[in-house]
């Protein structure tokens, strides 16, 4: 288990070295989230461009609590959100790109969306917004930091439903922020998740109150021997997932070199064959004269 950091007893302005789990850390993340309000509010005060004094309540619908409903094999760490006692909010950490990210935010999207109850009506149904927080490349193509999508018509770009939102937020590209993204701090936000050491975060995190008490609750997780094993746990997956996918990759690769060479083979062999067939033809010829 990670121990470099040098933690002293009082608070994180004190402490040294790099941060043994920060807010990349999926675990780390929710806790932190789910156990600051303040925190809280503030990151979708950012994330949703809505000013702090329209933030009326934020709930968390799925708290998870450590030996109940979380365990070391907890694989899905999203928060689910209600704010405001109307619209939902649904927000995952991703470091390792599995692949399959389009295809899950969205399946998590609908099922957020698919909120109404028996007998109510559509049009009760709720804003819902997915926001994923990716340390990796989605679209190589496209270098936004902060993406937005909603339905809409492709040529007319007509909105089809402003309830149905899905946001994407690369990590790896906070030297892109437009000054939109700066006027609601995204790239703060950012530099606060990828923050490695905990001078870096004191750099970042000493004069502003939200951003302390960030720092306040990285702290406090960090400290918890529980929450600092199953962190360790959720690090040791994925250094295991990546592992099994590379194997995964190289031997698939190995296989493909494989074909290419039978079929190599193959096309030397039908070469050979058809040689083979002509000189017969030339020599029965020969022989027929």
């Amino acid at each position: 288990m990670a121990n470099n950091t040098q933690l002293d007893n009082t608070d994180w302005r004190n402490a040294t070295g790099p941060i043994d789990y920060t807010m990349t850390n999926d675990v780390m993340f929710r806790m932190v989230l789910q156990s600051n309000e303040k925190v809280l509010r503030g990151l979708i005060s950012s994330m949703m461009h809505i000013p702090k004094k329209d933030i009326d309540t934020v709930e968390v619908l799925n708290p998870i609590i450590l030996g109940a409903s979380l365990d070391d094999k907890t694989h899905v760490l999203d928060i689910n959100i209600k704010l405001n006692d109307s619209s939902l909010i649904n927000l995952e950490m991703q470091v390792l790109n599995e692949g399959n990210w389009e295809n899950r935010s969205l399946s998590y999207l609908c099922r957020a969306f698919d909120n109404i109850q028996k007998g109510m009506d559509y049009n009760s149904t709720s804003e819902v917004t997915h926001i994923g927080f990716l340390d990796f490349d989605l679209f190589p193509d496209d270098d936004e930091f902060y993406s937005k999508y909603m339905l809409l018509n492709v040529k007319t770009h007509r909105i089809y439903n402003d309830k149905f939102r899905l946001n994407v937020l690369s990590l790896r590209r906070v030297n892109n922020a437009t000054d939109e993204d700066k006027k609601w701090h995204i790239n703060e936000w950012t530099r606060l998740f990828k923050a490695k050491t905990w001078e870096d975060l004191k750099m970042i995190a000493k004069n502003n109150e939200v951003y302390s008490e960030m720092a306040d609750s990285m702290y406090i997780q960090n400290t918890d021997a529980r929450i600092r094993e199953i962190c360790e746990a959720r690090r040791e997956a994925k250094v295991h997932e990546e592992y099994v996918k590379q194997k995964f990759n190289e031997q698939h690769a190995m296989l493909q070199e494989k074909d290419g060479i039978i079929q190599e083979k193959d096309a030397i062999i039908q070469e050979k064959d058809a040689l083979i067939e002509e000189l017969q033809v030339k020599l029965a010829s020969l022989e027929q004269s």
